[in-house]
C-alpha cells in the first residue's frame, strides 16, 4: 500500500485525470443509448462545437472515452505512459506536453476536416462527428518517454512506436491518424522540456551521468577545482 500511495502521489495528474474518466465512463455506461450518444456529441471537439464552444469542447473532450468498457485498458496506458513520464518531467511540464499536443492535435485534425468537406471529399455531416478521447496525449506522452529509456532499449521501443502510429497513417488514414501523428511528433519535440534538456545534457550523456552515479565530494580544505600532475 505505501509503494501504490508514493506512486500515485508522484504523478498526482494522471491518478486526477483517471479518476475523472472513470466518473464520465460511469456516467456513458448507466445512461441510456440515446443519451450517451448526445453526451458523446456534446462534448467531442468537433468543427461544430469548436464552433459554438471553442475553449470548453478543447478541454472537456479529454476526459471522455467513447467506449467505457476501454476503461481498464486506459488504466494500464496511463500507468505506462502518463505517469512514468509525470515523475520525470513533473506534473507542469508533463501538463504542457500532454495539454498542448492535445489541442494542437485536435485543432490541426479538425481542420483537416474542414478542408476535405470544403473539397467535397467528406460530407458536412462530418462537422458533427465524435472526436473525444485521450489518445492525443497518450501520443504525445509516448514519444517523450523515448528519451527516458536506455540504448538499445529506446531504438526497440522507437522503432515500435513509429510502427504502430505510422501503419493506420499509411493505409487509409483518418483524421484521428493524423492527430495521432501530430502529437506523437510534438511528444518527440519536447526534448528542451526533459531535466535531462534543461541541464543542458544529451540523452545519451543523462544516462551516463546516472550509472557514474553521483560525484565524490572533495576532502576538506582542498580546492576542487584543483588539478595534480603526475
Amino acid at each position: 500500500m505505501a509503494r501504490t500511495r508514493d506512486w500515485v502521489r508522484s504523478s498526482p495528474g494522471t491518478h486526477i485525470w483517471l479518476l475523472v474518466i472513470g466518473v464520465t465512463s460511469l456516467v456513458i455506461a448507466s445512461a441510456s443509448e440515446g443519451m450517451g450518444q448526445f453526451l458523446v456529441h456534446r462534448t467531442s471537439s468537433n468543427i461544430h462545437q469548436l464552433n459554438e464552444h471553442p475553449l470548453p469542447s478543447l478541454l472537456i473532450s479529454g476526459f471522455w472515452i467513447e467506449r467505457p468498457s476501454s476503461f481498464l485498458l486506459y488504466v494500464v496506458l496511463f500507468e505506462l505512459l502518463h505517469a512514468n513520464v509525470e515523475r520525470w518531467t513533473g506534473t507542469v511540464r508533463w501538463l504542457l506536453t500532454v495539454g498542448g499536443a492535445h489541442i494542437a492535435a485536435t485543432l490541426a485534425s479538425q481542420e483537416l476536416v474542414l478542408l476535405a468537406i470544403e473539397g467535397h471529399q467528406l460530407p458536412r455531416s462530418m462537422t458533427h462527428v465524435v472526436d473525444i478521447g485521450v489518445s492525443y496525449g497518450l501520443a504525445a506522452a509516448a514519444g517523450v518517454l523515448t528519451y527516458r529509456l536506455r540504448p538499445p532499449w529506446r531504438h526497440v521501443y522507437l522503432a515500435a512506436v513509429l510502427i504502430f502510429f505510422g501503419i493506420p497513417l499509411l493505409t487509409g488514414a483518418t483524421f484521428t491518424d493524423f492527430g495521432h501523428a501530430i502529437a506523437l511528433t510534438m511528444g518527440f519535440a519536447a526534448w528542451p522540456l526533459t531535466p535531462a534538456a534543461t541541464e543542458g545534457l544529451l540523452p545519451e550523456e543523462e544516462h551516463g551521468r546516472d550509472r557514474a552515479g553521483p560525484a565524490e565530494e572533495p576532502p576538506p580544505g582542498r580546492d576542487p577545482d584543483s588539478r595534480q600532475e603526475r
